[in-house]
């Protein structure tokens, strides 16, 4: 029995996060498939680079059931995955730095409307086993028209 995978199809990607009263705001345009029950949102971000240029970050967000995976690749590289109640592992490296980090996730609401898509949570960043931050994301994720 072969797998069956649904057409990419454009999204717009908005993610909000929050932390410390601090609102960062990143919206990109991007594609969106599903491989049976997991859902793949790929985009690209542009970020500043260390001399103050533009570089580029291809994100990967999968969902899967109860989990959200997030994976960067580019000038940063990271992973982060998400689990209400669970403490996952994962990593960031750039040219500059490289940690081992984990999240433990207090919240995780996934709801899907069709093509449309609106996820939250909030988790508990450590690095080096210590508390770095506590974080609120909300992602919404929209289907482009076609044209």
């Amino acid at each position: 029995m072969s797998e069956i995978q649904s057409a990419k199809y454009g999204v717009t990607v908005t993610l909000e996060s929050r932390q410390d009263g601090q609102k960062n705001v990143i919206k990109a345009a991007g594609e969106a498939f599903s491989k049976g029950e997991q859902l793949f949102i790929r985009y690209e971000e542009a970020e500043q680079g260390p001399q103050g240029e533009a570089v580029s970050v291809r994100t990967m967000i999968k969902i899967t059931g109860r989990e959200l995976k997030l994976i960067r690749h580019g000038s940063i590289e990271s992973e982060q995955s998400f689990e209400t109640g669970r403490r996952l592992p994962g990593f960031y490296r750039s040219p500059y730095a490289q940690f081992n980090l984990s999240t433990d996730t207090r919240k995780l609401d996934i709801m899907r409307n069709g093509r449309s898509l609106e996820v939250s949570w909030e988790y508990d960043l450590y690095v080096y086993g210590e508390l770095s931050g506590q974080f609120a994301i909300s992602l919404y994720i929209q289907e482009e028209p076609q044209s």
